[in-house]
């Protein structure tokens, strides 16, 4: 929670920063008009990237398989997607990050290990 916090804090700070700075560099119709950009775009990806993500997790449920792997890419997806509208350069870089499937797998390796920590802690319950 404490990290949340902190998260809360210093990424709305950090992104105030890079954004005054584009605006001096860049201008402030360019940035405004980047972050729109970005925005469109990034909601394009999540749709086109998450309707071919439930396509496949129907498709392994068809065959009786379970959609681990595809259910860790939709809350990449779904994360990144969320990053992407929200208005700033670093959430947009971090949002695209996670769309793109060749640098998402690091995301998945961390989504896994702190799932396994929240089972392990107690705080996250399986039931069958």
């Amino acid at each position: 929670m404490r990290y949340i916090l902190l998260l809360l804090i210093i990424v709305p700070a950090a992104e105030i920063g890079v954004l005054l700075l584009s605006g001096r560099t860049l201008g402030i119709w360019t940035t405004i008009t980047l972050i729109i950009i970005t925005g469109i775009a990034g909601a394009y990806l999540a749709k086109n990237q998450g309707l071919e993500t439930i396509r496949k997790a129907q498709r392994q449920l068809q065959y009786g398989q379970m959609p681990g792997e595809v259910i860790l890419d939709g809350i990449c997806i779904l994360i990144g997607g969320t990053l992407l509208l929200t208005p700033g350069f670093i959430t947009d870089t971090l949002g695209f990050l996670l769309l793109a499937p060749p640098t998402r797998k690091p995301f998945k390796v961390l989504l896994v290990k702190a799932f396994r920590n929240w089972i392990e802690k107690g705080n996250v319950t399986i039931i069958r």
